[in-house]
């Protein structure tokens, strides 16, 4: 370890994804926002500390985005080795920051890494960091961290979805343009008056904005709402999706007259008399008219001891065509402005990632894209139709 004296000052937001213990960080952050400074302070401190790291960024025109200013840090601190050449600083204790392209990304293989920093992550091939980079971090039990502003909804998205899921090891943030304190508001609406709308989202919001091929239109517009618990007076209906294997049962519960979302509850792995308990404890709660419970796979068992309770259960068997016509129903509601949902990120994202393909018959087929879950989605659209049909089967096998 070098005695070097480096005291990096950060913004509150850069403090907090700093401080975060999180293996793998995810931040979908706008222009200016400060992630280049971030990211080599991230890779200087490895680096000082003994360690290996890698900043990667698109291309190499690209990469020199992040090695002007490590190097020009580096250059005041004692005993550092410059390799303009290899794009390398080395430091007495034999750490390192090595700057890297991802424009082959065969070349990314081979060294063990305690860090990796992706720059502008949304547009790097994916194979950089699933095939070549991902394994480097193994032995070392190495870091990444994934910077970029939001580019549709690719592969930097899904890892973005890892964070809000919560999966083990990972986070993520979303930090506006504004979120840097050292950045002009007034520049900032300048962009916003002169910017298409789309592009004023993506590049300084920070959203990733819902392409054409969604499924669900005007989602972050209707998903303003904060849970809520059961109003005297009011009605409520609930949708519930029951998990299979390692999906999740989601349970979503409406209000019948406004039309507006007031809880979500979403788990998995629990004994059966849990799930069961779950179900009726939330029936209770929200003192709900029905409750519609999907019917196929393990649902059948669930709604039959729901009803020995007591409970007024609504079954609803998803076949292609119901859950067309449940899926084109939501969507339609979202497009109209008609349903308020809660500002919950797992859900928000389910419902932004969600997909349609054409069949050759011309019907329309539904699901998540590959290793994504759909469970939020499906739960909210059984709990719309349960209060625009009032709980009333509308479709049997």
């Amino acid at each position: 370890m070098t005695n070097a004296k480096f005291n990096p000052t950060l913004t509150w937001s850069q403090q907090e994804i700093h401080d975060s213990k999180a293996r793998f960080k995810v931040v979908a952050c706008g222009r200016r926002f400060g992630k280049t400074y971030l990211g080599g302070t991230e890779c200087l401190i490895t680096a000082i500390n003994g360690g290996r790291a890698w900043w990667i960024a698109p291309t190499f025109k690209m990469a020199e985005v992040g090695w002007r200013p490590m190097a020009a840090t580096a250059m005041r601190l004692p005993n550092v080795e410059i390799r303009l050449v290899d794009k390398m600083i080395v430091f007495p204790g034999g750490g390192s920051v090595t700057v890297r392209s991802a424009e082959d990304p065969d070349k990314l293989r081979g060294d063990s890494l305690d860090l990796a920093v992706f720059d502008e992550a949304a547009y790097i091939k994916p194979e950089a960091w699933t095939h070549a980079v991902r394994p480097t971090l193994t032995d070392r039990h190495g870091k990444a961290i994934f910077f970029s502003t939001p580019c549709g909804r690719n592969h930097f998205w899904e890892k973005y979805q890892s964070g809000v899921r919560q999966e083990e090891g990972w986070q993520s943030w979303t930090f506006p343009t504004s979120a840097n304190p050292l950045m002009d508001p007034n520049e900032i609406e300048a962009a916003k008056n002169l910017l298409p709308e789309i592009i004023y989202r993506q590049e300084y919001l920070a959203e990733f904005v819902e392409s054409d091929g969604g499924v669900f239109r005007r989602v972050q517009e209707a998903a303003i709402l904060l849970p809520r618990e059961a109003e005297r007076g009011r009605q409520y209906v609930a949708g519930v999706d029951v998990a299979a294997s390692v999906d999740y049962t989601v349970v979503t519960v409406m209000d019948a007259e406004s039309k507006e979302m007031v809880y979500l509850d979403r788990f998995n792995r629990v004994d059966y008399p849990v799930l069961i308990n779950r179900l009726e404890s939330v029936y209770h709660r929200y003192g709900l008219t029905s409750m519609v419970v999907e019917s196929n796979s393990i649902g059948r068992p669930v709604i039959d001891e729901l009803v020995t309770r007591g409970l007024n259960i609504v079954p609803f068997t998803t076949t292609s065509a119901t859950k067309q016509a449940i899926i084109q129903s939501l969507q339609s509601a979202f497009e109209n402005g008609l349903i308020r949902v809660l500002d919950e990120p797992v859900l928000i994202g389910e419902l932004l990632s969600f997909e349609s393909k054409r069949n050759a018959s011309g019907s329309f087929s539904y699901s998540a894209p590959d290793g994504m879950h759909d469970d939020c989605v499906m739960s909210l659209a059984i709990a719309w139709h349960g209060v625009n049909d009032g709980g009333v089967i509308l479709w049997m096998d």
